[in-house]
């Protein structure tokens, strides 16, 4: 049989019609996956380097009215403001609104603080998470679907064999050769998607950490305004 009828273009159009969905399916998949993947690395990078530049603000001693205003600005002019931002915004902006009335316990204006800004950390971290839950599956999946093509691929070979008198390597090789591609694809979707995972999920919880420190320290400064104040 002449070389180049074992191409990988020429196994794939020749394999059955199953193995040919089960590799558009691995393609597609494997496409998607890596769009999320840039993505989910840009995402975490602009949060990080988000929560490096915010804290460094936050701690340099200006104004939290100040803060808080130049966040509302940037809204205003249809900037995002994301990330520990929100959670900032979110629990200082209820301390205002609880402090405003005077006769308000400052036990109750924690309280409403904390649960402000726990609300924001949940959000933040829905957010910090997104497409994670799909890449896991595509990695514990994909392999699978392959597998199922090449089950397929072998079990239509041998069926081939049955009609044949004489049975040979150079029979029997494409149509195996063309069922193993689609483990091969399997895999190629799988590995890359179980790689980024791990990294984002670790990145998102680490970042996650982060904002829920600052959430305390950021607390124990309110406790200190409303209890001195």
């Amino acid at each position: 049989m002449p070389e180049q009828q074992l191409s990988i273009l020429s196994l794939v159009i020749g394999a059955s019609v199953p193995v040919q969905l089960v590799m558009l399916i691995l393609l597609i998949v494997s496409m998607v996956s890596w769009l999320m993947i840039g993505q989910r690395w840009w995402y975490l990078r602009q949060m990080n380097d988000g929560f490096k530049a915010f804290e460094a603000n936050f701690w340099s001693g200006v104004d939290l009215n100040e803060v808080f205003r130049d966040g509302s600005l940037r809204l205003n002019d249809n900037e995002v403001v994301d990330g520990v931002e929100n959670v900032f915004r979110s629990g200082f902006r209820e301390f205002n609104r609880l402090t405003k009335n005077e006769d308000t316990d400052p036990d109750a204006v924690m309280e409403g603080t904390e649960r402000a800004m726990r609300v924001a950390l949940s959000r933040e971290e829905e957010k910090l998470n997104t497409h994670l839950p799909f890449l896991a599956s595509v990695a514990s999946v994909s392999p699978y679907i392959g597998l199922f093509g090449t089950v397929w691929g072998i079990m239509q070979s041998f069926r081939g064999l049955a009609t044949m008198q004489q049975a040979t390597l150079a029979v029997v090789a494409p149509g195996i050769s063309e069922a193993l591609i689609a483990t091969a694809m399997g895999l190629f979707a799988a590995i890359p998607a179980v790689l980024a995972y791990n990294r984002f999920s670790a990145d998102a919880d680490a970042l996650y950490s982060r904002y829920d420190t600052f959430s305390d320290e950021f607390t124990s400064i309110l406790h200190h305004r409303v209890h001195s104040g």
